[in-house]
C-alpha cells in the first residue's frame, strides 16, 4: 500500500488545503476537472493523475472536495471513479457538503471492496482554508477517523467525530443552517445601520465584543463595506447546501421556516445573475426588498 496521499479537487478551498499536505511533507496526487487549476500544486511537487480512479489506485487515503452532489457521485461512483481505482485497506475522505444519503451509499460500495470511508465537511470558507483553520466534522467508524485524524490536523484546527457515515454531513447542516440565520441578521444590521447614518465600521467594531459576536460579523461584514463581494464561498453552493437541508427536514417532518426565507433571498440573488458572489452579497437582497442601496459592488464605506 503506497504511503501517498490523493487530493481530488482544486477550486477555492480543495487547492490551499492540499498545498498543506505538501508543505507538511506529504507524498501527494492529484486531479481536477481543469488542469489548469494544479499548475501551482505540480510545481511544488504534486503528481498529476489522470482520472479519480488513478488517485485512488496510488493512494492510501485519497480526500475530495468537488461542487455538487451529482459531482460527488460522478468522482467515486462513475467511470474512472475512486471506486474503480481504489484498493482493499485505503480511505476515501469526502469533505465536499453533499447529500448524507449519498454518502452513506457511497461508504457501502467502497466498504463492500474492503476500502474505509469517512464523510469529513468543512467549515471556515476560503480563509479557513488558506490558514488551516477549518472546523471539520466525521462521520465514519473508529478506525477511520484513526486513520485519517492526522491529516485532518494538519488542515484544519478543530476536528470532532460526529458519529457513523452521514453524521458529519447531517452536524454541516446544523452549521449552514446556523450561518444562514447570523447572514440575514448581519445584513439587516448592516442596511439598518446604513440607513439611520452611523458609521457603519464603528458600528461593527462596538457591537463585535458583545453578544452579537460571530464569524460572520467579524469576516464577512467587513467585505460588505468594503464593496467586496468576492466569493470565500459562493451564492451557487450555499443554495446547494440550504436545499439539502431542507430536504433532510422535509424527510424529517420538521418545519424551518427562518432557512427556508433565507433560501428564497439567496434563490432570488442567483436568479439575478449572483450566483458567483459570495454569500455575503445577501445583503443586496435586504437592500433589494427595502428599496436601498448603500452595498453597491465596489463602493466603500
Amino acid at each position: 500500500m503506497s504511503n501517498t496521499i490523493g487530493f481530488i479537487g482544486l477550486g477555492v478551498m480543495g487547492q490551499p488545503m492540499a498545498s498543506h499536505l505538501l508543505d507538511a511533507g506529504c507524498q501527494l496526487c492529484v486531479y481536477n476537472r481543469t488542469r489548469a487549476k494544479a499548475r501551482a500544486l505540480e510545481e511544488k511537487g504534486a503528481i498529476w493523475c489522470t482520472s479519480p480512479a488513478e488517485v485512488a489506485a496510488q493512494s492510501s487515503i485519497t480526500f475530495t472536495i468537488v461542487g455538487y452532489p451529482a459531482d460527488v457521485e460522478e468522482v467515486y461512483l462513475g467511470k474512472d471513479g475512486i471506486a474503480e481505482g481504489i484498493k482493499k485497506g485505503c480511505c476515501a475522505v469526502d469533505m465536499t457538503t453533499t447529500s448524507p444519503s449519498l454518502e452513506v451509499r457511497i461508504a457501502a460500495v467502497l466498504q463492500a471492496g474492503g476500502a474505509h470511508f469517512a464523510d469529513v465537511p468543512v467549515s471556515g470558507g476560503d480563509r479557513g482554508a488558506r490558514e488551516a483553520s477549518l472546523s471539520m466534522m466525521a462521520g465514519c467508524d473508529d478506525e477511520t477517523f484513526g486513520l485519517i485524524r492526522p491529516y485532518l490536523e494538519i488542515m484544519g484546527r478543530s476536528i470532532s467525530h460526529c458519529g457513523p457515515v452521514g453524521s458529519g454531513q447531517q452536524t454541516k447542516m446544523c452549521n449552514q443552517i446556523v450561518i444562514a440565520g447570523t447572514m440575514i441578521g448581519v445584513s439587516e444590521a448592516l442596511v439598518y445601520a446604513a440607513e439611520c447614518g452611523l458609521d457603519v465600521k464603528a458600528m461593527i467594531e462596538t457591537i463585535r465584543p458583545g453578544a452579537a459576536g460571530c464569524w460572520t460579523l467579524d469576516n464577512l461584514a467587513p467585505r460588505v463595506t468594503a464593496g467586496d463581494y468576492a466569493p470565500g464561498f459562493m451564492i451557487d453552493h450555499f443554495v446547494k447546501d440550504m436545499g439539502i437541508a431542507l430536504e433532510e427536514a422535509g424527510r424529517m417532518g420538521l418545519c424551518l421556516p427562518g432557512l427556508a426565507l433565507v433560501n428564497q433571498l439567496y434563490t432570488a440573488l442567483k436568479g439575478q445573475g449572483m450566483g458567483r458572489c459570495g454569500t455575503q452579497a445577501l445583503v443586496r437582497a435586504v437592500e433589494s426588498v427595502a428599496g436601498r442601496s448603500h452595498f453597491q459592488e465596489g463602493k466603500r464605506l
